[in-house]
C-alpha cells in the first residue's frame, strides 16, 4: 500500500482541532491533535491518538488524566503553536489564557468545549498510542465556529 495514496484519502475526512493537555511535576504540556472522538455514553468515554516517539506522550501517560480544549475557527495560531515540534515546555502557554480544570490540567480559555478526563486504557496502534480516558467533567465556554483541517489544509465552516 502506498503510503502518499492512504494520506491523502484519509486527508479527505474533515476533522476538528483540539489541544490537548496535561500536567506532570509542575510542568503543563500540550499538542495540537485531530484524532479526538467520543466513544461512549455509558460510560462516559473519548479518546485520542498521539504518536509514540512525543515528548507529550510519556507525559500524559505518566500523569494519567488530560484535557482536551476544541479549538474555534479563530485559533489557527494556537494550533499551530502546538503542533510545532521542539518547543520549549516552560511557559508555553504564556500569552495563551487558559485557567486550570478540576484535575489540575489546563484548559484554553474561548475554547468551544472543554473536556476533562482520566485514562482507563491504553492501547497500542502501530507508531501510535491511542488513549481512552473516563470524561469527568466538560464545559461549553464559548460560542462559535470549530477549526477544521481537511486536505492538509485548516478550514472554517462556510
Amino acid at each position: 500500500m502506498d503510503r502518499d495514496a492512504y494520506r491523502r484519502a484519509v486527508g479527505r475526512f474533515a476533522t476538528g482541532i483540539a489541544v490537548v493537555t496535561t500536567r506532570l511535576d509542575g510542568i503543563d504540556h500540550a499538542m495540537t491533535m485531530n484524532s479526538f472522538a467520543s466513544v461512549s455514553l455509558d460510560p462516559l468515554l473519548a479518546l485520542f491518538c498521539v504518536e509514540k516517539i512525543a515528548r507529550f506522550h510519556a507525559a500524559v501517560l505518566a500523569a494519567g488524566v488530560w484535557g482536551v480544549s476544541v479549538l474555534p475557527d479563530t485559533a489557527e495560531d494556537v494550533s499551530r503553536l502546538f503542533a510545532h515540534r521542539g518547543r520549549p515546555l516552560e511557559g508555553q502557554l504564556d500569552g495563551h489564557p487558559h485557567h486550570r480544570g478540576g484535575l489540575g490540567v489546563p484548559l484554553l480559555d474561548g475554547a468551544l468545549a472543554t473536556l476533562e478526563c482520566r485514562t482507563t486504557a491504553v492501547h497500542d496502534a502501530g507508531d501510535h498510542s491511542i488513549l481512552v480516558g473516563a470524561v469527568l467533567a466538560v464545559a461549553t465556554p464559548a460560542e462559535g465556529s470549530p477549526l477544521l483541517y481537511h486536505e492538509g489544509r485548516y478550514r472554517r465552516l462556510a
